[in-house]
This record gives structure tokens, sequence and C-alpha cells, in this order.
């Protein structure tokens, strides 16, 4: 290509110019996190968020054609989720150690998380489908969609749920142990990862090594104990 234009007009007609600028944005918000010192507002994911957004809405693209480049990068989805294992398998001396209350805590965690909304939406009259949207929110994307669709809710809708559920916890989770006096990582990791999925695992490991091992495993504990609590309390209170 002689001419940047030319590769402009390539990449407008391509699915490559979504993907292309989901990438930059991502390395933009990634660096803007970094030159703030990791400050909880300045989560990347957030960041993106809000930038993608508005160039759809400046633009007025359509989702789908957005995500016609941006399926490359959701397609990852699982091969991430399922790589969670890894750090699992690495730190096993350590994780046994602490078994009994990572399993006492993924317990308490798991059905308060889908209890709470369960009564929460019958107390303010949600639909069916909406309120099953809701219930895995707090397990990671790609297993909360999948539960979501095969109970009969929006996969969609629980994909923002999941989005926005992730965010809040990473926002709020350094400023709430602190005020708590929570000093254990492996505690704070946890708790991170079991409420707040991928996006409180990134934040653990921005705060602590450790924090992030724990909130990586919690999460794939959580994904695994949500995919059981969902199905068979929809079953009981249907």
């Amino acid at each position: 290509m002689k001419h940047p234009a030319e590769l402009w007009v390539y990449l407008s007609t391509s699915p490559l110019l979504w993907l292309t600028l989901t990438l930059l944005v991502w390395i933009f918000a990634v660096s803007v996190s970094v030159r703030l010192k990791r400050h909880p507002l300045a989560n990347p994911v957030l960041v993106s968020i809000v930038l993608l957004a508005c160039a759809l809405r400046l633009f007025d693209v359509p989702y789908q054609k957005f995500f016609e480049g941006a399926q490359f990068i959701h397609f990852l989805l699982g091969p991430a989720t399922v790589a969670i294992a890894v750090p699992l398998f690495r730190q096993w001396r350590q994780v046994r150690k602490a078994l009994v209350p990572m399993v006492a805590a993924l317990a308490v965690g798991s059905l308060s998380a889908v209890l709470s909304i369960m009564l929460m939406g019958s107390w303010a009259g949600l639909p069916r489908d909406v309120l099953i949207s809701f219930l895995p929110k707090s397990a990671t994307a790609g297993v909360a969609m999948a539960i979501s669709s095969s109970l009969g809710g929006n996969p969609s809708l629980t994909a923002v749920l999941v989005v926005m559920t992730g965010i809040t916890g990473a926002l709020v989770v350094t400023p709430l142990m602190n005020a708590m006096r929570i000093k254990d990582y492996a505690a704070r990791g946890f708790a991170a990862g079991l409420t707040s999925h991928g996006i409180g695992t990134a934040r653990a490991f921005d705060v602590d090594r450790t924090a992030g091992l724990f909130a990586g495993i919690a999460m794939a504990l959580n994904a695994i104990a949500t995919s059981l609590i969902v199905p068979l309390l929809v079953k009981i209170f249907q």
C-alpha cells in the first residue's frame, strides 16, 4: 500500500477494522491505568468499554458489525477460562493449606450471590427470563452465558451484567478490604475472584501476586459452583 488512505479503505470494509480498534483501545486503556498507578477508576476494561461504546455511537455502527471483528477476541474466552487451572496446579501445595476455609467461603459466596438475586428479583417482579439472566452474574462470562442460555435466559443481558459485576467489584475491592482491615492477600484475592470473576482477578494481580493467584482459583471454583447451584435452584423454585 503506497498511501495510508488505502489502508483505511481496506480496514473500513473488513472486520479487521473493529478487531484492530479494540486492540488499540485496550493498549491505550492499559497505558492510562499504568500512568495513574493502577487506580481503581482507571480500570482498563471500564475505559475500553466507554471508548468503544462512544465510537460505535458516534459513527452509528451496529453492534453486529462490530462483533464481526470482535468475535475473534470473544473466542478466546473459552481457552482463557480453561487456562485458569494452570495456576491452581502450579501452586497446589499453597492452596491445599487453605483448602477448608476456601471451600467454606466458596459455598457461602456462591449461594449468597444467587439467592440474593432470586429474592430481590422475585420481590421486584422480574420476568422469568430476566431473572435467570441475572443469576449467574458472578461467574466468568463464558460460563455465565452458557448457564443463562441453557435455562431460557438472555445471554446478551447476562454478559452485560457479568461485566458490570466485574467492574464494580474491581472498583470497590481494594478500598473495601482496607476499610475492613483485611491484610491477608490470599483472602483478599479469593474474595475478589469469587465475586468479580476475571475483571476482579486482573485487579487482584495488579495489587499482589498472591492475591491474583487466589482470585484466579476462586474464579474457577465459582464457575463450577455456579453451574451446579443455578440450575438446581431454578428447578426447585420453578
